[in-house]
């Protein structure tokens, strides 16, 4: 599977960036083709938490619901997305959050996915650099939007 990566600095603390990427019930808000979040179960490991989550992806006629494992390490200050269902073979994501001087922090997002077809991996492949791009770019929006725009 490619891996795809984006990596961004922001004048917003590293904890603050987490909570906000961790909110995803949140995310049909503002995220890019999330048309619906649920969390279907949580549970905790210390200070680990484990969720259940389903989103409904909306692209043009492509609709479905990936059901995924999240786990959320603040401790770690990561955030592990894995496939469990859906219409695809295989995801996997990862965000990783970076303290910097001053509260600002460096993000890092990498994914990983393939759909079961390999024409559509294929295709898919021409268009993930910019579709995750603007991803992390509602990320960033949005803590401007939460945090107060920096300036």
């Amino acid at each position: 599977m490619p891996r795809h990566n984006e990596v961004r600095e922001l004048p917003y603390a590293a904890n603050k960036m987490f909570d906000l990427v961790a909110d995803i019930e949140s995310y049909p808000e503002f995220v890019p083709w999330c048309r619906a979040a649920r969390i279907r179960s949580r549970r905790t490991a210390g200070s680990v938490a484990i969720l259940v989550a389903d989103l409904l992806v909306s692209i043009r006629v492509f609709r479905e619901t990936l059901v995924t494992n999240v786990t959320l390490d603040p401790e770690r200050n990561v955030i592990l997305v894995d496939y469990v269902e859906g219409p695809l073979r295989n995801l996997h994501s990862e965000w990783r959050f970076f303290r910097l001087p001053d509260e600002r922090s460096r993000i890092e997002y990498a994914v990983e996915f393939e759909f079961r077809s390999l024409v559509l991996t294929a295709f898919a492949e021409v268009f993930l650099d910019q579709a995750i791009s603007s991803i992390v770019s509602a990320f960033e929006r949005r803590a401007d939007s939460i945090f107060g725009c920096a300036g």
